[in-house]
């Protein structure tokens, strides 16, 4: 996952921005994703039907964090329909029959998200990736969108240049707790030295513009945003191989309601919904060179 934070994300000309990422190979269903009450069958899925599963009825109450960031979202306004993540969520709504007069954007931190316990909306969107371990607290939507994570650096590092599997293992990473960026750190990489961790992608960055870490890991369309528009001097590394990790919406563990917005968000891949805004949205973001941990 994530984002990143610096003024500069009103600068969001990139918001026409294209991608091809999630045309979608993880079926991404059952691994977590509430797919497995299919009690909700299609013929349920009206609007009528659903109005007890919501945090309020006749309106779709959906949260994200606050700021925002391209290009997931524009100008920091979820609600204005740009960015991939606000289309997304308004696509689901449509396909349940809710026009954007009875959508409702609420804030919700994203470390908070996928904490165990009630929820103050109906789904989150906030590029949360699934996880066994997060699926235990909250549950999870198929596959809206498939991740591969990059490294991001200063211009000049020795990294931008040296980055076999052996080399970026000597380099000191640094990244937000609780993000698949850290994990894929700690798991995939295996550096030597323990990678620095910080409370907000925003802190990360201010590390690596201070040179207290060598590089930082997010996903791919996250990280071109982050060395093209926020940070000065900064370069988008390479990428590295999908290792099935995907974004899905979030749900208060158990919430009936993941059954149609599964089926919605199945509609939205079979009619090239999905693609036609990954295109749109992140394709310039998504166009590196591929390399190994």
């Amino acid at each position: 996952m994530r984002r990143i934070i610096v003024a500069a994300a009103a600068t969001a000309l990139i918001g026409s921005v294209v991608a091809a990422c999630g045309s979608t190979s993880s079926s991404s269903t059952a691994s977590g994703s509430g797919s497995s009450s299919a009690a909700s069958s299609a013929a349920s899925c009206t609007h009528a039907s659903i109005q007890n599963e919501l945090y309020t009825k006749g309106m779709l109450t959906v949260a994200t964090d606050n700021p925002v960031f391209t290009p997931w979202f524009e100008k920091n306004k979820p609600s204005n329909g740009l960015g991939y993540e606000s289309a997304v969520a308004y696509a689901v709504a449509h396909q349940l029959g809710f026009p954007n007069s009875q959508v409702v954007w609420v804030t919700e931190p994203f470390s908070s998200s996928y904490a165990p316990g009630p929820k103050k909306f109906d789904f989150d969107i906030n590029e949360v990736s699934y996880t066994p371990q997060r699926a235990q607290a909250v549950t999870f939507s198929n596959s809206y969108y498939d991740v591969q994570q990059a490294i991001v650096a200063l211009k000049g590092s020795p990294i931008v240049t040296q980055h076999t599997p052996a080399d970026l293992k000597k380099y000191l990473y640094g990244d937000q707790v609780g993000t698949t960026g850290l994990t894929y750190i700690t798991n995939n990489i295996q550096p030597t030295q323990q990678p620095r961790v910080f409370d907000t992608l925003s802190e990360v960055s201010a590390a690596l513009e201070a040179h207290r870490i060598d590089a930082l890991i997010t996903d791919t369309p996250t990280a071109q945003y982050m060395a093209s528009a926020q940070l000065k001097h900064a370069v988008l590394v390479a990428q590295f191989p999908s290792v099935g990790e995907h974004y899905g919406l979030l749900f208060h563990q158990g919430n009936p309601l993941v059954n149609c917005v599964n089926k919605a968000i199945a509609t939205l891949k079979a009619n090239g919904t999905l693609q036609q805004l990954q295109q749109k949205y992140l394709q310039i973001y998504l166009t590196f060179p591929t390399i190994q941990p």
